[in-house]
This record gives C-alpha cells, structure tokens and sequence, in this order.
C-alpha cells in the first residue's frame, strides 16, 4: 500500500510540471528522485511563496486557506490521479486555486488574470507582481521574548508567517532562494531563543541572512528584468559572460549545452513556477556535477550536498584559475582574413563563442565591461567589413578592447580618488548634486536612497580587490532596484509572446 501511495504521488509531481524528460541513466535517476523528494517535503511551502509572490496583498489568513486548498487537492490526486484537475502544471493550479476562492480576485484586484487563460493568464499574474512595496505595512517585528514563546508554541505557523512576509516583499526572488532564507531563519530562532540575550543574537546572526537574501534580491530581479525586457538573447550573453569567467576551463560546446538548461531555468523561474524552478534549478547543477573534471576543480564538496544547499554552494564558489596554457589573446577573431564571413554565416555563434572566449580570458573583468567590449566589436566589425581591407582594419581590434577597459579603470581611479578626497559627507552632498541634474524627476525619498546606495558602493568597493568589477554590480543592484517598477511598465508595453 505505501509503495502505491509513492507511485501516486510521483505521478501527481509529474503533473505539476512540464517538458518533463524522464531519466534513464542510474544516476539522473537517482538526482529525479532526490528532487521529487525535496519538492514533496516542501509542497507547503512552495504553495505559500506562490501565493505571497503572485497577490502580494493577500492576508496571511487568506494564504493559509489557499494552503489549505492546495493540500487537500494534493490528497485528492494521490487517491486519484486520472482526475481531469490532476493534469494541470503547478503555476495552473496555483493561480486557479486563488481565482476560485470566493471574493479574493476582487477584493485584491486580479480578477482580470481570471479571465485569461494560458500564457496570457500567466503573464497577466507575472504583471500582477510590485516591485516597490510601499503598499505593504512594515515588516511585523516582535520582541524576541514573544517571537521565541510564539515559536515554541507554534514552530509551523511562526515560521510560514515569517516566509510569507518574506515572499510578498521579494516577489521576483526565485524560490530556492526563498527556502534557503527560511531554514537559516529557523536555525537563527533555534539558536537564539536559548540564549539569555536575545535581541543581541537576533542583531547578529539575522544579518548574513538579510544581506544574502538582498543581493540574490537585486541579482534576480536585474537578470529577469533584462530577460523581460530584451528577451532570451540579452539574457544569453550576460549567462555566457558569467559561466566562462566562473569555469574557465569548459569548453564552447559544452557551455552551449549547458545554457540550454540555464535558459530554461531563467524562463520557469522568472515568470514564477516555483516547482519548475526548483526543478530546472537542480536540473543545471546536476549538469554541471555531472562534468567536473570539463567544467570546475573547485565545486567537488559542493556537489556532494542536498538541494539546495548544493545549488548556493555552488553558485558562492569561487571562480575558477585561467588555465595556464590560456593566453590573453585569441587571435582566431583578430587576425583571420575571412572574419565577415565568418561572422556573417551564423552572426549569434559567432559572436557567443567571441564572448566565451574574452571572457574566460579575463576572469577579473566584471560582466558589464565584458558586454560592453562585446559592443565594442560588433561596431568595429560593421564598420570593418564595409571597408575595402577588412582585415587590416580589425587587426586594431585588441586595441580597441584596451581602450574601453582603460576607460572604464580610470573612470571608476577618479570615482574613488574624489571619495577618498571628500570623505562620506562630501561625497554623498555631490551624488545628491549630480543626482539632480541627471533625474530632477526623482522623488525626495527616491533620491535620499539613490544617493545613499551610491555612497555604500563608493565605501564599499573602493577598498575591494577589483574595483570596478565591484562597482559595475553595485550601481546595476542599485539602480535595478529603484527603477525596477519603471522596467516593468516599459517591459510589459513591449513584450512579445514567447519570452516567458
């Protein structure tokens, strides 16, 4: 009877996800059934982050009577999985859960996304997410005496009602992500709630957390914000750029199959699918362990871990060494007589691989300049090819490259040298000058936290090993986070089928 009820419930999971391809080597197996487990332990979980993310407005008792429904429909397709209902996707019957329960669609204002269906549906409650969430009360705060009595008494509605505030204030945060910062959160309330000063515990170790789930906050919402607006082809250059700095060593054919799993990890994860996400999630790391001795030297531990534990580790690891055989040149796109018609035969492998192979080439560049230098020789090729001699024009090509990184270190030398001359005060009052003359539109609020943000990176990154790689993230982070809303409307005027 237990190993029926098994078999039921690996059916109800693959009818919450899509495109799924079953495994036929021993161990794909062994990885499908370690993610099947994972995504029956957290089921409820899931469901809440779905729900927090998608009506952010949603009560927490409201969001608890959802739960409620998606648990009873769970049972209801384990005890019968030929149900018509029991076919759909997970993101289907999340959203028809909170479509059907009485009066929530008007009172939180989506009940247009009810009467769409399939990817109009789905984009429609993608768009119903809001990135400024000024709307929201503060973040409930409690004493610690009464936060480690309202654990003890009730550890499963404490700490859903703390990844429920999480999720409705981090809508575009993907989910592992999410229930990393709820399983630290519980060790933090583990720890602290023994100790005799709490509120000191509390200060301490809930940092990390907050700082960890802040930057993969910002990081995901630049990354989906890019592949909204631009589409997969810009999302495609930023993951080659950030693979062949991180593994070095991999090579071009099997960093194109690997980013055919990333893409589809971005696609689920972005648009909201919390089970595809997990899954397409896991899907890319097992890739990349699968490949060790191809890919990284440096992810074995990392690869021995559960999800998704494995999925952090690896991401936080340190990028791998150039290899020594590696030169700083590859002349392949510098010195070929036949570089236009090899850029025009296939221009989006042509210029992929040109990527792949700067970028593994110069580890320490930040992903921004390694685009920009990208730019930079796609202009000079259009301007090379349409002259007589192409080739002795493009032979100036590493040249050019120089330019444009020297540019950008000396740009990012006088930023921290004025820092370092007018101190914090100075340098905020002229970020709040500039500021004004580059946005006079901003808001008093939207400044104060512009120009704050602006100063932390000055602090932060002027004292960093590599500078402008740290400041090329930081000004993306800050800037992502206070116009995301102002994306999000351009994007959803231009967005065509297809993208999510």
């Amino acid at each position: 009877m237990k190993q029926l009820k098994l078999t039921g419930f690996i059916f109800f999971l693959l009818s919450l996800t899509e495109s799924l391809t079953l495994p036929t080597k021993p161990q794909d197996v062994d990885h499908f059934s370690a993610i099947q487990k994972f995504i029956d332990e957290n089921t409820a979980s899931l469901a809440l982050i779905a729900f927090a993310q998608y009506v952010q407005e949603v009560t927490f008792e409201e969001a608890e009577m959802l739960l409620q429904v998606m648990m009873e429909y769970k049972e209801k397709c384990l005890a019968d999985t030929t149900l018509p209902e029991c076919s759909k996707v997970a993101n289907e019957a999340v959203q028809d859960m909170m479509c059907a329960m009485k009066g929530l669609s008007q009172r939180h204002n989506f009940s247009h996304c009810c009467s769409k269906i399939g990817f109009e549906k789905r984009l429609c409650f993608l768009y119903n997410k809001k990135a400024n969430i000024g709307f929201l009360p503060p973040f409930p705060t409690l004493d610690p005496e009464e936060k480690c009595q309202a654990y003890k008494n009730d550890r499963k509605s404490f700490l859903n009602r703390h990844m429920y505030e999480v999720a409705r204030r981090n809508p575009f945060v993907f989910a592992p992500v999410l229930l990393t910062v709820a399983a630290r959160f519980e060790e933090v309330a583990t720890a602290c709630c023994e100790e005799q000063q709490k509120a000191n515990c509390f200060g301490v170790k809930a940092v990390p957390i907050t700082q960890y789930l802040k930057g993969l906050s910002s990081y995901q919402k630049n990354v989906c914000g890019a592949f909204l607006k631009f589409g997969p082809k810009v999302l495609n250059s930023i993951n080659i750029a950030v693979l062949s700095k991180k593994f070095p060593k991999i090579g071009f054919t099997e960093l194109t199959s690997l980013l055919e799993d990333v893409s589809s990890m971005y696609d689920g994860c972005c648009e909201g699918d919390v089970v595809r996400c997990i899954r397409d999630q896991s899907q890319v790391m097992n890739h990349i362990c699968s490949k060790q001795d191809s890919i990284s030297s440096k992810i074995k531990e990392c690869c021995e871990k559960e999800t998704p534990e494995r999925e952090d580790c690896i991401v936080n690891t340190s990028k791998d060494d150039r290899p020594a055989n590696l030169s700083l040149r590859e002349p392949k796109f510098t010195d070929s007589e036949n570089m236009c018609q090899e850029r025009d035969s296939n221009p989006n492998d042509f210029f992929a691989e040109f990527i792949y192979e700067y970028s593994r080439r110069h580890v320490d560049l930040s992903t921004p300049e390694l685009l920009r230098i990208t730019q930079v020789y796609k202009d000079l090729l259009e301007d090379c090819c349409r002259r007589e001699n192409p080739p002795d024009c493009y032979r100036r090509a590493e040249e050019k490259f120089n330019e444009t990184t020297e540019k950008s270190l000396t740009m990012v030398q006088q930023e921290c040298k004025r820092f370092q001359g007018l101190g914090k005060d100075g340098l905020q009052h002229q970020f709040l000058v500039d500021l004004v003359r580059w946005k006079p539109e901003l808001t008093d609020e939207e400044l104060l936290s512009l120009f704050t943000s602006f100063t932390a990176a000055g602090e932060k990154c002027c004292e960093a090993q590599e500078p402008e790689a740290c400041l090329s993230k930081e000004v993306v982070v800050t800037c992502q986070g206070n116009h995301s809303q102002l994306q999000r409307e351009e994007s959803r005027k231009g967005i065509r089928k297809g993208r999510v």
